[in-house]
């Protein structure tokens, strides 16, 4: 149960990518913006400079929308995990906190393979490899890895980092292929981590 005493009726919200777990915002919510939110399953917050409710996108078309939610131990913060649809910043970024780089964008890449198969595209060369078969596309894996390990031996930096960037990117058709989420890599390395 959240506790909206400590905070004089806000909590702060932390919302955070369900795929890439990339941090987009942090925002406030008070009782009845939680209520609404749980309700809608779109991020509803409690606007300090407006002095009330809003709905992340009302105006942009920008929703947040809610996969899943989780109290901190002292019950009075609130994690989101939502798929957002378009930039989460109102500036156009996908974040509100400034980065280089998507450090996740293998989790978004994962994302974008799994749409090839469930929506097609003509020329895509995800959709060419699927097409193919798993053989073909465990034999792609099996080629990368070789040119991977040629390229640690024998060729510069940015060879390795690309022929590591093609091996990764076969991988995770292959693992799409075979319907194993990166997500079941991550428990089982942790598992065998302890």
């Amino acid at each position: 149960m959240l506790d909206f005493n400590k905070g004089a009726g806000l909590i702060p919200v932390i919302v955070q990518d369900n795929q890439t777990l990339e941090v987009l915002m942090l925002g406030y919510m008070n009782e009845e913006a939680w209520e609404k939110t749980q309700a809608e399953k779109r991020v509803t917050f409690f606007s300090r400079s407006k002095n009330r409710l809003w709905t992340k996108g009302e105006e942009s078309g920008h929703y947040l929308e809610v996969v899943s939610t989780a109290v901190d131990c002292d019950q009075d913060t609130l994690l989101i995990k939502a798929n957002p649809k378009g930039p989460t910043c109102h500036t156009g970024a996908r974040s509100c906190f400034k980065t280089d780089y998507n450090q996740n964008f293998i989790f978004q890449l994962e994302q974008i393979v799994a749409d090839r198969y469930t929506h097609p595209v003509e020329g895509s060369y995800v959709n060419r490899l699927h097409t193919k078969g798993l053989n073909k596309i465990a034999q792609k894996v099996g080629e990368e890895a070789v040119e991977t390990v040629i390229a640690a031996l024998a060729e510069t930096e940015t060879d390795f980092i690309n022929e590591s960037s093609d091996l990764l990117f076969h991988l995770l058709v292959l693992l799409r292929e075979k319907n194993i989420p990166l997500a079941r890599l991550a428990k089982n390395l942790e598992a065998r981590h302890q």
